[in-house]
C-alpha cells in the first residue's frame, strides 16, 4: 500500500512505498544493534564441515563486534534494483553504464568457458563487450535484479532519481545495510544458525546451480532453491522488516570505502565508514555463493569501476525530516 500526502510526503508508518517508476521501499526504523560476528574458527568449522580450514581464519574484518545506532528511520528497497528498473533509469537519463562507456564490457556465464585460461582465475567469462547490464549470459526477465553493473552506476542512478523525484537516494552505509538485514536477529542467518536456513529465504549455491559448477560441488547446499542462476525478487521469504534477497540473489553495493579494521575504530552512532580508500564494499552474497558467505556479517569488496555478473544494488531513500 502506498500512503502518500496531499503535500507529496509519504506516511512514516512502516508501509510500503512505491516511487515513480515503480520500486518498492520499506520503512526501516531507527535503532541500535551489534554489528559484525565473533565467531571462532572452531565453531564455524563444525557448520562447514567441508572448507578447508584455513577460510575460517581469513573472517577477521568481521571483528571485533560493535554496538551501532542507526539514529534515523530511513526506507530501502523491498527488492534489489531490478532490469526493468535499471532499464527506465538508462532510457530516461542518458546515461550510459561503466561497461559500455569504457568498451571493455561485463563478465558472462558461458558453458564453454575454461577459469584456467584467466589470468586471474575468474569464474566467468570476461571483460567482454558481449556481457553487459542487459546480457550476463543466461537469461533473465525485467523483474530479476540487474547485474554487471558498478558502484558508480549505482551512484548515478541515485542521483537521478533523487533530482526527478526531489527526495534523496542512496547506497546504504555498511551499517545500514547489516541492521536492515539482519532485522533484529544476532544469527548468521536472519533464519538462523544453520547453512540450510537458506534454502528458504535465499538464493545461494546449492543443488539448482551444482550441474553449471560441479568442481564445487563441497560447497553446494544439498537442498534445492530452484534457482540456478539469478531469481526474480520476492521468490524467498522476507525477513523481519519485509525485505526480500538481503542475502544471495546478488552482491549488494554499498555506499563505504572498505576498511579491514575499520571496526576496531568506527564511532558508535550512524558509522560511514573510512573516509578513502581504494576499494568499495558489497555485502550480501549472490546466487553462486556459498553458504559461509552468505552470513550477515561478512563483508567483501571491489573497485568502484568494477562490474560482475554477481553484483548488483539496492537503493535507500532517507525519510523525510
Amino acid at each position: 500500500m502506498v500512503l502518500v500526502g496531499a503535500d507529496g510526503s509519504f506516511a512514516d508508518s512502516g508501509a510500503v512505498f512505491e516511487n515513480t517508476i515503480g520500486m518498492l521501499f520499506v520503512r526501516v526504523p531507527a535503532g541500535e544493534f551489534l554489528m559484525g560476528s565473533d565467531e571462532s574458527p572452531e565453531a564455524l568449522a563444525l557448520d562447514y564441515p567441508r572448507y578447508p580450514r584455513e577460510r575460517f581464519f581469513n573472517l577477521s574484518d568481521e571483528s571485533p563486534v560493535h554496538q551501532v545506532l542507526i539514529s534515523h528511520p530511513f526506507y530501502l528497497g523491498k527488492y534489489e534494483v531490478t532490469i526493468g528498473q535499471f532499464r527506465c533509469f538508462i532510457e530516461a537519463s542518458g546515461y550510459v553504464p561503466e561497461a559500455e562507456a569504457d568498451g571493455t564490457g561485463g563478465y558472462g556465464y558461458n558453458a564453454g568457458y575454461n577459469p584456467s585460461t584467466s589470468p586471474s582465475g575468474d569464474a566467468f567469462e570476461g571483460r567482454d563487450r558481449r556481457y553487459s547490464w542487459c546480457n550476463p549470459g543466461f537469461p533473465q526477465s525485467d523483474n530479476h535484479p540487474v547485474v554487471n553493473i558498478t558502484w558508480n552506476d549505482g551512484v548515478a542512478m541515485a542521483r537521478w532519481l533523487s533530482q526527478k523525484e526531489g527526495r534523496r537516494y542512496r547506497l546504504p552505509t555498511e551499517a545500514e545495510w547489516e541492521y536492515a538485514c539482519r532485522a533484529g536477529t544476532r544469527t548468521r542467518y536472519y533464519d538462523g544458525n544453520a547453512p540450510a536456513s537458506l534454502l528458504r529465504i535465499a538464493n545461494t549455491f546449492d543443488a539448482a546451480a551444482l550441474p553449471f559448477w560441479g568442481r564445487w560441488k563441497a560447497f553446494a547446499l544439498e537442498g534445492n532453491d530452484g534457482a540456478a542462476f539469478t531469481a526474480p525478487g520476492g521468490r524467498y521469504l522476507p525477513n523481519a522488516f519485509g525485505l526480500h534477497d538481503m542475502l544471495g540473489n546478488v552482491w549488494e553495493w554499498v555506499a563505504d570505502w572498505y576498511g579491514e579494521n575499520y571496526y576496531a575504530e568506527s564511532p558508535r552512532i550512524d558509522p560511514i565508514g573510512p573516509i578513502s580508500g581504494s576499494v568499495r564494499v558489497r555485502r550480501g552474497g549472490s546466487w553462486h555463493t556459498w553458504a559461509l558467505y552468505a552470513r550477515c556479517a561478512f563483508r567483501n569488496w571491489n573497485t568502484p569501476q568494477t562490474r560482475y555478473t554477481l553484483v548488483g544494488m539496492r537503493l535507500l531513500l532517507e525519510a523525510d525530516s
